[in-house]
């Protein structure tokens, strides 16, 4: 499933915005991203996507289920009705039957809105969204192993507060659990701990605990015949959506893996990172926000996809708004190829305020939102941060005020204002360290000026 268009009508700050997501015929990646101010309208443009896809997701649930609504506060300020369209291409699960030329692989639904008291200018129309839903209902009632598409929405707001280790609710695993609170615009990762805590608790019932191996693994040089047959036992009773997020999360951030609880002396989530086994609350936000992020998404794909040998592989709609969120600059480098590595049949569709989001992954395919109108930007690929800065986010490189005072300073030592150049110099220097890069080329193109003037 991917979505192909979406087409806003007095939507946020938006009168009339079509937009193409990728894969497109000019971009092959799976990745859009957004980049645009505060203010931008970004995160109104994930939105309205989570608002549409929401009915989808109801429908597949229940026939008749409704999806979320345009909320009449996000219908533009000059108008009394707003839409939101939306174009999905999906050709899974068609019919053995069904000639190519019978079956609709594209679907299209519009959402709309008025103010209240207000005649509708739009209307809602969802009989394509009924009929790809009642698609899958349909394959989920031949085959109950039938995939689906994961749909997820990742807002600004999350966050991991901290590690529930008392489980308050029972949470179940069936597949359509894989869409329980996938759009909700106030999720956080505190279910995600919790259902791992849960699955893992019943991984052990029906396996070989990591504690008792520990205690055993002298079998492996006394018996080794033994030691084998407890390792095959227990891979075989190893929780498939556990190994995906496990697997997922290996991939993802090389320097950690295993994740687990730990129940003795002490109940607590550990992972090792970087060989020493540390305790999950111990890693930095960043690193909990990505770790369970990732973990997220391979739980639910792994929900979703219970015939694939590699759930990962699975396909669906993820959008993840402010994706370089809590990120150090290494890892923003390598985000978008490290989401294509880890789930490469899923479309992504981000927003950033990070240079180095879109400047270092080859295809992504970028906008720019300015004012309520969008700019498709030429690759950014093997750009510097400082050009992406400069030419797609209308940012300086670095503080204006000495900026200015550096151009000041190079245009004194051009025009061979040698004394006034000095004292610029030396004001500089007081401000900033000694090591400065433009101060001391400001330096060495001083020096040679001095010279050339000494001869003369």
């Amino acid at each position: 499933m991917e979505i192909q268009r979406i087409i806003l009508k007095n939507v946020g700050s938006f009168e009339n915005l079509e937009i193409s997501l990728a894969p497109t015929e000019s971009n092959p990646s799976n990745i859009t991203v957004f980049v645009g101010n505060n203010g931008a309208g970004k995160t109104s443009v994930l939105k309205a996507l989570a608002t549409s896809l929401s009915w989808f997701t109801a429908r597949l649930l229940t026939e008749k289920g409704s999806g979320n609504p345009i909320p009449e506060d996000d219908i533009l300020n000059s108008a009394n009705a707003a839409s939101i369209e939306i174009e999905i291409c999906d050709s899974f699960n068609t019919p053995d039957n069904s000639s190519q030329s019978e079956v609709n692989d594209h679907f299209k639904w519009t959402i709309a809105k008025s103010r209240k008291g207000r005649i509708p200018k739009y209307a809602s129309n969802l009989n394509d969204c009924t009929h790809l839903a009642n698609r899958y209902r349909e394959a989920l009632t031949r085959d109950e192993q039938t995939s689906l598409p994961i749909i997820a929405f990742y807002p600004v707001e999350r966050v991991v507060l901290d590690i529930p280790l008392k489980i308050r609710t029972k949470h179940s695993f069936l597949q359509l659990d894989g869409y329980d609170n996938s759009l909700s615009q106030g999720v956080d990762f505190r279910r995600f701990f919790e259902w791992f805590r849960e699955r893992e608790d019943t991984e052990n019932e029906s396996g070989i605990s990591e504690e008792v191996l520990n205690r055993l693994r002298s079998l492996r040089e006394t018996n080794p015949e033994v030691w084998q047959q407890l390792n095959e036992l227990n891979a075989s009773a190893k929780d498939r959506q556990l190994t995906a997020v496990r697997t997922a999360i290996r991939r993802f951030m090389p320097q950690m893996n295993n994740l687990r609880v730990h129940r003795k002396p002490r109940l607590y989530m550990a992972i090792d990172k970087n060989g020493e086994t540390l305790n999950v609350a111990q890693l930095s936000q960043g690193e909990k926000s990505l770790m369970a992020l990732v973990g997220d998404i391979a739980r639910r794909l792994a929900m979703l996809n219970p015939a694939l040998e590699n759930p990962l592989t699975g396909d669906g709609i993820v959008l993840i708004d402010e994706v370089d969120l809590h990120l150090h600059p290494s890892w923003q480098r390598s985000l978008c190829d490290r989401l294509i590595a880890t789930f490469p049949n899923c479309q992504f569709v981000l927003t950033t305020h990070s240079p180095l989001v879109i400047s270092d992954c080859k295809n992504v395919l970028v906008y720019a939102l300015t004012n309520g109108e969008l700019r498709q930007l030429p690759s950014q690929y093997g750009q510097d941060a400082n050009t992406v800065l400069l030419d797609v986010m209308d940012t300086s490189i670095r503080n204006e005020k000495i900026n200015s005072e550096l151009n000041d300073l190079l245009d004194a030592i051009q025009d061979s204002k040698l004394a006034e150049a000095q004292q610029l110099l030396a004001e500089l220097t007081k401000e900033l360290p000694a090591n400065h890069l433009e101060l001391v080329k400001a330096q060495l193109l001083l020096r040679k000026q001095q010279l050339r003037h000494a001869k003369d």
